[in-house]
């Protein structure tokens, strides 16, 4: 990997993600679309060691289960010190979404602060979405 010019601030690994923070709650509720959003998430740029601070939003609808807010907040706090890529970390919580929830319907959507004049938006969803919302949704907007 290429070395960044000047200061380059420490970092933890990909290990330090804390999966297991992420508690369910049975859910035997009406068929609905969940969406949870905060603007405090935040890793470390593994090329510079800065901070990449973005807006998540996930939107699912539960089969047997929905995630536990809090359990939500310490995990996305475990990215903090990690050095992890933007397109990554939207992969890793996905995926572990995914894993815990088994959901009808997953989609992470992440749009990270502006760096350099560049935007960066990433966006992953079960493939299964359009049959989905057209059963249980009229629109979605992130």
């Amino acid at each position: 990997m290429p070395q960044a010019e000047g200061l380059i601030l420490p970092f933890e690994d990909k290990g330090k993600i804390k999966k297991e923070f992420l508690e369910t709650i049975e859910f035997k509720g009406k068929t609905q679309l969940i969406t949870y959003k905060t603007d405090e998430f935040s890793a470390v740029c593994p090329f510079s060691g800065l901070p990449d601070i973005a807006t998540v939003v996930i939107k699912y609808i539960p089969d047997k289960k929905i995630v536990e807010l809090k359990s939500l907040k310490y995990y996305f706090i475990s990215f903090r010190n990690v050095g992890v890529y933007q397109e990554e970390a939207t992969s890793i919580i996905f995926n572990d979404l995914k894993e815990i929830l088994k959901p009808k319907f997953l989609s992470v959507y992440t749009k990270y602060n502006i760096r350099g004049g560049i935007e960066a938006e990433c966006h992953i969803e079960t493939e299964d979405e359009k049959k989905a919302l057209k059963k249980y949704v009229h629109e979605v907007e992130l």
